[in-house]
């Protein structure tokens, strides 16, 4: 793994309305998470609601509702860890699936903040406060794709060059 972290650009989100749909399992992942979403949503100037769901399986019917209710776009925060069974497959693939289609169906943007890991310290890593934080990364990619969205009314226009 390369040491080498991204520095993300801060949008202007003014006027976005953005949800924050995070996973109660693995709480200690999990809260890290929304801390980066949180933080990065906040210098963007986007309006944020944080919601919660079981676990990382219910996040796309949370997705889905918020977009219902009229949100630009919602960034999906979880945590997956392998354990001793193939569950963990289950979930994360149906978890994924789900939060795509409810962004096709959609049509809006849902970020995929969900951690699939083989260790729990791989998700604390990626948890933790500053540069790296998988959950300020989601929140970034919400918030441009929302942009785009709003700004070319979902469509691509293909050039005339």
């Amino acid at each position: 793994m390369s040491d080498e972290v991204q520095q993300l650009e801060i949008h202007d989100g003014e006027g976005l309305r953005i949800g924050v749909a995070r996973s109660r399992f693995n709480d200690r992942v999990t809260s890290g998470l929304v801390a980066g979403a949180v933080e990065y949503l906040s210098a963007t100037g986007a309006d944020y609601e944080v919601f919660e769901a079981p676990g990382a399986f219910e996040l796309p019917l949370v997705a889905a509702h918020l977009l219902e209710r009229g949100f630009h776009a919602v960034v999906a925060l979880g945590a997956v860890v392998e354990g001793e069974t193939d569950h963990y497959e289950h979930v994360a693939t149906q978890a994924s699936a789900g939060l795509m289609r409810v962004m096709l169906d959609a049509r809006r943007p849902v970020a995929f903040g969900i951690l699939t890991v083989r260790d729990e310290s791989h998700a604390l890593s990626r948890s933790k406060p500053g540069p790296g934080n998988k959950g300020a990364e989601a929140a970034a990619a919400a918030v441009e794709t929302a942009l785009f969205v709003r700004d070319n009314g979902g469509v691509r226009v293909r050039s005339s060059d």
